[in-house]
């Protein structure tokens, strides 16, 4: 007994830093912070259900009423995108994923975007924060607040996404100093990663001409479905000597998911894409 002791209190300040996460026991929602009743919880449930069973994209709802105790980050922006990877939402080869990340007593919330999202959607999901989540969250109104935003976020990020669609340009937040600023550094962000793939494409070099400089986008031209692939196009152009090519693509076939509580996500990740909010 003795020896025994003495281990453990060798063992426990190794023990009491230790780094960990919040583990899930659903892959659609986890109301930790228990502010969701259980009729709004199981119809945000089931819609979560539904866009996975009909696109494949992953979004899921945690609920915590801090992130103290966790995994120390800096920020809760670093907080979220740790726990995005380490859960691993989304497909591993679209990286869609989503989390939408509620901290009651922190009063800080984040969408998080798996990193296949372009930064229009960063905007896109500020402008959700501030218009649809945040008002409610001020009066207290949690459980309206997500239902609502998670509506928001499925049909505005998810579904349009997955259509291959761009969301529409918005000037701004709700008006809000934070919300601006809030808005600014999404664009920041979003500007900072879009440079840093041109920043790529700079130095790679034509096969035609031999300069530096090639363009390239993707164009999905059939979405995924459960029974067969998607098709996608990769065109690459030369600025300087008119080089064009259109190379084709797979897109993997959506794989089926269980609707019990059980489950698991399908290993995507996020660079840090999404937006935040505080009330």
């Amino acid at each position: 007994m003795i020896r025994l002791v003495a281990l453990l209190a060798l063992l426990w300040p190794a023990l009491a830093t230790a780094q960990s996460w919040p583990v899930y026991e659903n892959i659609y929602v986890n109301d930790y912070a228990r502010i969701l009743p259980e009729d709004v919880e199981t119809r945000i449930k089931r819609q979560l259900e539904v866009l996975r069973e009909e696109t494949g994209v992953e979004a899921t709802v945690l609920t915590l009423n801090t992130r103290g105790g966790f995994t120390p980050t800096d920020t809760m922006e670093d907080f979220a995108t740790g726990l995005f990877n380490e859960w691993g939402i989304g497909d591993a080869g679209r990286n869609d994923g989503i989390l939408i990340l509620v901290l009651r007593d922190d009063r800080q919330m984040r969408i998080e975007l798996g990193s296949g999202y372009g930064s229009a959607f960063n905007r896109e999901a500020q402008d959700i924060i501030d218009r649809v989540f945040l008002p409610e969250f001020r009066n207290d109104n949690y459980a309206k607040g997500i239902e609502d935003g998670t509506d928001a976020v499925i049909q505005r990020i998810a579904r349009a996404h997955w259509n291959g669609e761009e969301p529409p340009e918005r000037s701004g937040g709700d008006g809000s100093p934070l919300g601006w600023v809030l808005g600014t550094l999404a664009v920041i962000g979003g500007v900072v990663a879009a440079f840093s793939r041109k920043i790529i494409d700079r130095f790679r070099t034509c096969p035609q001409c031999g300069e530096r400089g090639l363009h390239t986008t993707r164009h999905r031209l059939l979405a995924p479905t459960r029974s067969r692939t998607g098709k996608g196009e990769k065109v690459t152009d030369c600025p300087r000597c008119g080089y064009h090519s259109v190379v084709p693509y797979t897109i993997p076939m959506i794989t089926s998911s269980s609707s019990s509580s059980g489950g698991s996500f399908g290993g995507g990740s996020s660079s840090g894409g999404g937006a935040s909010g505080s009330w």
